[in-house]
């Protein structure tokens, strides 16, 4: 027998178990409370809060009051999502109702901490939009003082509950795959979009406002192994933005290495991928964009390919609101705790510096976004 023949032998004894691999015993869906279902207050209702709102009126979660500094805008979306919601004219009221126990606040991150502190202060459970802060010293006391409150501070790294992401981290986690040592993601798409908008104004819009999606990802499935990383960025010929949009990282983590490659430039074919290998297995995702990916399981057992539902806008914002009310229903530390998001943080801040001094940077040793 030729090898090629007993390669081709291999592959279809593999495919014939198939029955043997059952991928439905990964959860991937956004978590929701069975029975807890508290009054939220949004604090801020720019762009970003359309994906919030929809989420939890399809959960069927109640919006009880927002506040945004333009009033119109704060009408406008309750008149859109939540009707019977009231419209604050000052934000602090929302802190001063005792009936709503939950303040998602969306505010941009120069912004955000004064109003989480006030918030945590009045004993509300806090959603933080991400990037959740842009030094950490200052994210440390805010989950201290979470802690002394006896209240949860979330970050909204929605991407965790991307269906695909979502299946592939808890795959990783069930040990389908042993012990992870490879994990790239390769996205090459048209971010274009953010020319002449208040994105352009970020020096380091890939790798900090879109990038940090997948650093987080990575922290996730590595925690405390990571150790350095080494990031560069480019402009993509063509481009009209006035920052790069291509950037890449290499990271360095105990017993295994990391790739995140980011072309934003690309007008035609989009295309997103992510490799995860490990001693007993590996996984892939393959798609035209965020919203459609097709997830393949391969191990000595055979081949697996879960049949995924939902897509990452507006189920991630559902997930991550929804593992906050998980959380406080059934007592525990939510998943994406801000303490634990401060991991994915100090690699996206690594990689910034990297990509300014041109030097690898150990995670850990940048403290500030600004240093």
């Amino acid at each position: 027998m030729s090898k090629d023949a007993a390669t081709t032998d291999t592959y279809a004894l593999r495919s014939d178990k198939l029955s043997e691999m059952d991928p439905s015993d990964v959860s991937y869906r956004p978590p929701t409370p069975k029975s807890y279902r508290p009054k939220i207050g949004m604090i801020g209702t720019g762009g970003i809060s359309n994906s919030h709102l929809d989420a939890y009126r399809t959960a069927g979660w109640e919006v009880a009051a927002l506040w945004n500094r333009t009033a119109s805008k704060a009408v406008k979306k309750a008149k859109e999502f939540y009707p019977t919601a009231r419209v604050a004219t000052d934000w602090r009221e929302i802190l001063a109702d005792n009936s709503i126990e939950i303040v998602d606040i969306t505010l941009p991150t120069e912004h955000r901490a004064a109003f989480i502190v006030e918030a945590l202060k009045a004993g509300k459970h806090v959603l933080s939009q991400k990037p959740f802060v842009e030094d950490l010293d200052i994210g440390e006391k805010l989950v201290d003082l979470a802690d002394a409150n006896g209240v949860h501070l979330v970050v909204n790294q929605n991407g965790r509950w991307s269906p695909h992401m979502a299946w592939m981290r808890n795959s990783v986690r069930a040990g389908h795959i042993g012990d992870l040592i490879s994990a790239h993601f390769s996205l090459h798409w048209n971010h274009g979009w953010t020319a002449g908008t208040l994105f352009d104004e970020i020096d380091d819009l890939v790798l900090y406002d879109f990038g940090i999606h997948w650093f987080d990802f990575l922290s996730s499935l590595v925690g405390d192994r990571v150790k350095s990383v080494f990031a560069s960025a480019s402009y993509a010929q063509g481009q009209t933005n006035k920052v790069p949009l291509m950037a890449q990282s290499l990271v360095s983590f105990d017993r295994g290495q990391a790739s995140l490659i980011f072309d934003g430039g690309m007008r035609h074919g989009p295309r997103d991928t992510t490799y995860l290998g490990g001693t007993a297995g590996s996984i892939t995702s393959d798609g035209p964009d965020l919203g459609n990916q097709s997830v393949t399981l391969i191990t000595s057992e055979g081949i697996a390919r879960p049949a995924l539902e939902g897509q990452w806008f507006n189920d991630g914002f559902r997930g991550a609101m929804g593992e906050l009310l998980c959380a406080i229903e059934e007592d525990r530390t939510p998943e994406n705790s801000a303490r634990e998001n401060l991991k994915s943080l100090a690699l996206t801040f690594a990689a910034i510096r990297s990509r300014r001094t041109g030097r690898e940077i150990a995670v850990g040793d940048v403290r500030r976004l600004a240093d």
